[in-house]
């Protein structure tokens, strides 16, 4: 009897300290979920984005008027540049080699570039007056950059075609013959444009720009006629303009690759 209760007490202290033991054990819990490091950043991709500015032009008006009655030249230049807001869309692709960065890119603008000179010729012309009103209203360009990248800061030049539509009111008033003439040039014109600027990648997709450039569209030949016949004006304008703009740009992760999670 007593070696029967000895052999149940030794049996049940060792199952209670089987249970503490498994109790002390730790328990397995699930594998670890593999977070891949942030992507690298690159300049690489299709971005599109927007900019607004300010525009200025240069250069003159230049005039020749000839005297309906007499017939006497005058030649005169109408002083006052076109200036105003620009502002529009822009988009492109980069490609970075290492520290370089290349691309295409294509902008259109909108414009208030406008200009309002008036000239008052000599008595021979009974008082007249010549009004010139220029205008700017679309502008665009088809250029090539090519930068240096210090990470997230990208300096780049840029240059390529420019094409923009401009309209200009002429009129010419003479109340003492009484004369008088008007003329509405509407053109669209193709020349060079070229500049630079800094450009900085908030986030990998995210960047913010400042640029500067100078655009050439040539010049432009205009003339009023005499109703007897000839010409009465003959005016021409270089179609030059700087434009400062600040903007902002979105780059798509087309081929960024998808993330990894490790399985145990």
């Amino acid at each position: 009897m007593y070696r029967k209760f000895l052999l149940a007490s030794v049996g049940a202290i060792a199952l209670t300290g089987s249970a503490a033991f498994a109790a002390d054990l730790p328990s397995r819990a699930p594998p670890p979920v593999y977070l891949p490091p942030p992507p690298i950043f690159t300049w690489t991709g299709i971005y599109i984005g927007g900019q607004v500015g300010y525009a200025w032009g240069a250069g003159n008006f230049n005039e020749t008027v000839v005297d309906p009655v007499t017939g006497t030249l005058i030649n005169t230049s109408v002083g006052g540049k076109p200036q105003g807001v620009i502002g529009g869309a822009h988009v492109g692709y980069n490609l970075q080699i290492n520290q370089w960065v290349i691309g295409l890119e294509g902008t259109v603008d909108g414009t208030s570039l406008t200009n309002t000179a008036v000239v008052a010729f000599p008595v021979a012309f009974g008082g007249s007056t010549l009004t010139a009103q220029t205008t700017a209203d679309v502008q665009g360009s088809i250029r090539g950059r090519l930068g240096f990248a210090w990470d997230r800061v990208l300096i780049y030049g840029t240059g390529g075609v420019a094409f923009g539509g401009f309209n200009t009111d002429v009129s010419v008033a003479a109340p003492a013959v009484p004369f008088f003439a008007s003329r509405n040039f509407s053109k669209t014109r193709v020349g060079w444009t070229a500049g630079g600027g800094i450009e900085y990648a908030v986030t990998n997709n995210w960047s913010i720009r400042a640029e500067y450039r100078f655009s050439d569209f040539g010049t432009i030949r205009e003339g009023l006629g005499l109703p007897t016949g000839g010409r009465f004006f003959n005016g021409n304008r270089r179609l030059q303009e700087n434009q400062v703009q600040a903007g902002f740009s979105y780059k798509f992760d087309i081929w960024a690759p998808a993330p990894i999670v490790a399985k145990y």
